[in-house]
């Protein structure tokens, strides 16, 4: 545990984000004063309204269940619950992976009252936290850092869009859709979200997501799109030496709590600013409760990364085809997706052969030391020339720029 701080000693946080917000609610809940500092005007405003995926694989406990035992009500703010969800393999076949349990919730962020990130700071102000938005501190003067990503390890592009086709989740597996990652459709109540993540850095890559949303026109021909705005993101990922530095501790993406496979980190970076909080109140030891509890999965996901990085379509379709006949089998599609995800021996191995050695070895200003994944230069086979069907999605969103539609994110980004 760290120091034991004065009762009376305020505590500050550097972010506002879900990790940030969750430590705040659990300090304020135990009768501490508590001060939450961000650069941005309002919790979620670095998002635009975008669904972003809760996973349920990574543990047995329900992630909603556990944040009830915490004292966090999420019921604050809205989930979709899936049960299936497609999955597209590389050659476009489509299945249904099914799971009598819920095994992926959809969540919105930004600064809409039923956001993930408002319901949080309702949360946290309701527990006696100030939040003090468009404010800098620096990382010394403060007690948990919370702060957004810095760096470039991968990067998402998307369309938000008006849509009549009922609620629905797919994921596609394509190399060339989505170099190294996936691509997604999500609906919710009649707004729906296409994406591609790059995991592998492009010139034009614009080019990807028009060429996504051309697939999905295709085969989603009820889906009669009607586009609203494009949205994208980085992601930083990396992976300390120590979760707490100088007696400040590292929570959420600053210190590195994503999954370096496929970039969910919601689960990792709330847990993460649960403990810190926990820590601070006496209830348990930060660094050494990340590492039971959350470090192995993330060295599981950096040793899938390294597989990742070194497969293409082929292997993506026998994952594929792999994971339904598991389903068939069990009746359930979840166990297979959670021993992808779960340390076993095997990625133990691939982590302390390869994956860690895949990874940057850097110094931050403040002295810690920690590796991050570098984002990767493009392929040869990268290089493909936009379809008809690609350029069509291109002059359409053209035009939707001239009636108003805004983008958040530049072609060269």
């Amino acid at each position: 545990m760290t120091p034991a701080l004065k009762d009376d000693e305020p505590i500050q946080i550097m972010g506002a984000g879900l990790s940030g917000l969750a430590a705040a609610i659990i300090l304020g809940k135990a009768g501490r004063e508590v001060h939450v500092h961000d650069i941005r005007a309002d919790s979620g405003a670095r998002f635009d309204g975008d669904f972003q995926g809760l996973e349920n694989w990574t543990s047995d406990t329900d992630f909603l269940d556990e944040l009830r035992e915490w004292g966090i009500n999420p019921d604050e703010f809205k989930t979709t619950d899936f049960h299936s969800v497609n999955v597209i393999h590389p050659d476009g076949v489509i299945l249904e992976a099914w799971s009598p349990d819920v095994a992926f919730r959809v969540i919105e962020r930004g600064t809409s009252s039923h956001t993930i990130d408002q319901g949080l700071k309702r949360q946290a102000i309701d527990a006696g936290a100030q939040i003090h938005y468009k404010s800098r501190v620096k990382p010394e003067d403060c007690h948990i850092i919370a702060a957004g990503p810095k760096e470039t390890s991968a990067v998402a592009f998307g369309e938000i869009f008006e849509t009549d086709y009922p609620d629905h989740v797919a994921f596609h597996l394509n190399d060339k859709l989505a170099p190294g990652a996936y691509a997604y459709l999500i609906v919710i109540d009649g707004i729906g979200l296409i994406c591609t993540c790059l995991w592998r850095k492009q010139s034009k890559s614009e080019r990807f997501l028009n060429e996504t949303i051309a697939y999905y026109d295709e085969h989603y021909p009820e889906l009669k799109r009607r586009p609203i705005k494009r949205v994208g993101g980085k992601g930083d990922f990396s992976l300390p030496e120590k979760y707490t530095h100088e007696g400040r501790h590292y929570v959420g993406e600053a210190g590195g709590m994503q999954d370096f496979m496929w970039g969910f980190g919601m689960r990792y970076a709330i847990t993460s600013g649960v403990f810190a909080a926990k820590d601070i109140l006496g209830e348990l030891e930060y660094d050494k409760e990340v590492k039971r509890q959350i470090l192995p999965t993330i060295k599981t996901s950096i040793a899938n990364r390294w597989l990742m990085n070194r497969v293409g379509n082929r292997a993506f379709k026998r994952i594929g085809l792999n994971w339904f006949k598991d389903q068939n089998k069990r009746q359930d599609g979840l166990p297979y997706i959670a021993k992808i995800f779960r340390p076993d021996l095997k990625r133990k191995i691939v982590f302390n052969l390869f994956g860690r050695w895949m990874l940057e070895k850097k110094q931050a200003e403040d002295g810690r030391t920690y590796r991050r994944l570098p984002f990767r230069g493009s392929l040869k086979r990268d290089g493909w020339e936009p379809s008809e069907a690609g350029k069509a999605v291109g002059q359409q969103w053209r035009n939707t720029r001239k009636s108003g539609g805004t983008t958040s994110f530049s072609e060269e980004e």
